[in-house]
């Protein structure tokens, strides 16, 4: 059992961003909480991020607005990360959702297409209604 007062951490790869925009219910009470709720923490990728509003045009700018969501650079690590693989935003957000020192119990990838992650070291939150 996880400790109720233990942070929670979430990242929304890029088709939770886009469900987001399309308005699902899920998604968008990530948000309410990581906006109104101590201890949760909403994280998109950069890359993700790009990928998304190519999905759903006007949906970066949106999600990089909304308070309580914190947008991950690309940095030199996540960069030779992402070089390896072929989707991008996947990648990004693989490196992004391991353990750090900030979240030492690493993040769970929320997402509207869960069968995309199997096979990968992360925890799932299934956004499908």
């Amino acid at each position: 059992m996880t400790d109720p007062h233990e942070p929670v951490h979430v990242i929304l790869d890029d088709t939770a961003m886009a469900a987001a925009g399309r308005g699902n219910l899920l998604a968008s009470r990530l948000i309410h909480r990581a906006h109104a709720e101590p201890g949760w923490y909403l994280y998109v990728t950069a890359c993700a991020l790009v990928e998304a509003d190519r999905a759903r045009p006007g949906t970066g700018e949106h999600i990089a607005a909304l308070p309580g969501v914190t947008v991950l650079d690309l940095d030199l690590t996540a960069a030779l990360s992402v070089a390896r693989q072929d989707s991008w935003a996947l990648a990004h957000t693989l490196y992004a959702a391991q353990p750090t020192p900030e979240r030492p119990s690493g993040a769970v990838v929320a997402t509207a297409t869960p069968d995309a992650w199997a096979g990968h070291p992360v925890r799932v939150l299934d956004l499908t209604p």
